[in-house]
């Protein structure tokens, strides 16, 4: 790792439990894969059988700057091997609790894909709930373990995108990664929208 060329080092914990049957995290993952100072660690593919080293992943945590959970919206949650990871590595002292001030000031945020459209997601919308709500969970987990809980990032309607939106997604995906890998990103800029990817323009600072 080369802690003094970029401003922050990046950890996406990827979890996808059909990665091969993907349209869109595919395309997302291979855009932010070959970037420095970012490091891609796909949980489906370490542990399998869920057996989890707690030991590496709190320092792969440790050694990061910035967090992503990039992972499809399952059943309005995260994959469950994601969940595991959360119940097992985030432990009491060390992520939250008397002395457990190991992610404190570190930022997170979630990398999502919906099949449905963003229609769908509002008290109106068929899902009933904006993407935000469901997002409750881990923005508490942010706050109990001293992090900054950003807006997701999130790519809607899957099933239906073309592949030159899908390639489009994955380019804006790439820009906000490396911005923030270099300090060009507003974060209070970033409070006022629902999502990162909503006005990518006042976000990243030129």
């Amino acid at each position: 790792m080369e802690s003094n060329k970029y401003e922050n080092h990046i950890l996406i914990i990827f979890a996808h439990p059909a990665l091969q049957k993907s349209r869109v995290n595919k395309v997302l993952l291979g855009a932010v894969r070959d970037i420095e100072s970012v490091t891609v660690h796909d949980i489906y593919e370490f542990y399998p059988d869920f057996h989890i080293n707690v030991a590496k992943e709190q320092k792969l945590l440790k050694d990061s700057d910035i967090i992503i959970f990039q992972y499809p919206l399952f059943w309005y949650n995260v994959p469950a091997l994601l969940k595991e990871w959360q119940d097992l590595v985030l432990t009491h002292k060390w992520a939250y609790g008397k002395g457990g001030i190991a992610l404190r000031g570190k930022k997170l945020f979630c990398a999502i894909t919906t099949g449905a459209r963003e229609s769908l997601y509002s008290k109106d919308g068929f899902n009933r709930f904006t993407i935000q709500e469901f997002l409750h969970p881990v923005s508490q987990l942010a706050r109990v373990c001293g992090m900054h809980f950003l807006p997701p990032f999130v790519v809607h309607g899957t099933h239906s995108l073309t592949e030159p939106e899908i390639i489009s997604h994955s380019e804006d995906y790439r820009k906000l990664v490396i911005a923030l890998r270099d300090n060009k990103f507003d974060l209070e800029a970033a409070r006022k929208f629902k999502r990162l990817n909503e006005h990518m323009d006042k976000v990243i600072i030129r």
